[in-house]
């Protein structure tokens, strides 16, 4: 039973957060990664993706969390879903996510529109929520893609109430994000995972990219 639905795009500390969550006992929490090592999984997402009816508890009832995508691509059906769960939105500033989305999942990213059988169904669910779904497309504009971001942040103020919605920046620590959740403050440091710099020399070093 989800109990925290992630609300905010990737690249704005999702995957630190992800590790907190789990520390705090809302774990597992569901990321992107799941769509590379269960590929039924990611079949039933591309499902949902093409319009069919989404059986949340089928995809996501093994998960007390999400964050980032592909569920926040459906913040608002989970929200609905699970009214008990709280909404979580980390904030991160629109130029600095901008910049670590373009030289992470931008750029590895395979060509396509997300329709093309040469593309694995991982690779498809992932243009058409991300690329196709979210940026229209358009995420090398970068005052649209900027403008989608904000936009998303104030459609999840305005229409999460106060009481449920978790507004976090991952830079605050343990002490808010402990309190929003009704949790005790962990005696370790705040989880810091997959930096732009971590992302980018995996990626060279799996030859994703070429190394500059």
């Amino acid at each position: 039973m989800l109990k925290v639905v992630g609300a905010s795009f990737g690249r704005t500390g999702t995957s630190s957060v992800r590790l907190a969550l789990e520390t705090l006992g809302f774990g597992p929490c569901h990321y992107m990664k799941e769509l590379f090592t269960d590929p039924a999984h990611a079949e039933e997402w591309l499902r949902v993706v093409d319009g069919g009816r989404p059986d949340w508890e089928r995809l996501l009832g093994d998960f007390t969390s999400t964050i980032a995508w592909p569920a926040a691509f459906f913040w608002r059906e989970l929200a609905a879903a699970y009214p008990e769960a709280k909404v979580l939105l980390i904030v991160r500033d629109p130029d600095s996510w901008y910049a670590s989305m373009s030289r992470t999942l931008y750029r590895t990213r395979p060509v396509g529109t997300g329709t093309e059988p040469s593309l694995g169904v991982r690779d498809r669910v992932i243009e058409r929520i991300v690329w196709q779904g979210t940026f229209s497309g358009r995420f090398a504009d970068r005052e649209h893609a900027i403008g989608v971001y904000r936009a998303q942040l104030d459609e999840v103020r305005d229409a999460v109430p106060s009481g449920r919605l978790i507004e976090f920046t991952p830079s605050s620590g343990w002490k808010p994000l402990c309190a929003a959740l009704g949790a005790d403050v962990p005696d370790a440091p705040f989880p810091v995972a997959n930096t732009t710099d971590e992302y980018v020399r995996r990626a060279e070093q799996a030859g994703v990219i070429a190394p500059r």
